[in-house]
């Protein structure tokens, strides 16, 4: 099933439960679906890596808005959006161990033969096509920084 046809059903579930958080997340991840078709040109389908991005970028952005406001304080307006942000993780691909990505930056850096910093950007590019979806890459980042020294 496409990732459109099941936000639908899961849009349909939670407007018949009243379930207004995962409404409210379902609708938002079917509306930037929505804005890159449209930013492509005339409706065209999103292939499977462009889908995952927007879902990535959708959960990026709770996870900041939270961890500002539990700086802040605000616990009351952090839960919501943590909600939110696991109901989208469901979409997503089960994420990595960060052992396991980190033998994939070892094995990505013995193929290129990186030697140094100066390889971090050939062994990001290659790791994270690698690992689409199923790691971040803030944690890819600090991985190979620490396997490259």
């Amino acid at each position: 099933m496409s990732l459109e046809k099941e936000l639908m059903t899961l849009l349909k579930v939670a407007m018949k439960s009243k379930d207004t958080v995962a409404l409210q997340s379902l609708r938002s991840v079917k509306s930037a679906i929505l804005l890159a078709k449209t930013e492509n040109g005339g409706g065209s389908e999103l292939t499977e890596e462009q889908e995952l991005k927007i879902l990535q970028k959708q959960v990026k952005q709770r996870k900041d808005s939270a961890a500002i406001f539990i700086a802040q304080g605000r616990q009351d307006l952090a839960d919501p959006e943590l909600a939110e942000a696991t109901i989208i993780e469901q979409f997503l691909p089960e994420a990595l161990s960060e052992e396991a990505i980190e033998k994939v930056v070892q094995a990505t850096i013995l193929k290129v033969g990186a030697s140094g910093m100066k390889d971090m950007g050939k062994v990001m590019g290659m790791v994270s096509k690698e690992l689409a979806g199923q790691a971040d890459g803030k944690t890819i980042s600090t991985l190979v920084k620490k396997n490259l020294i």
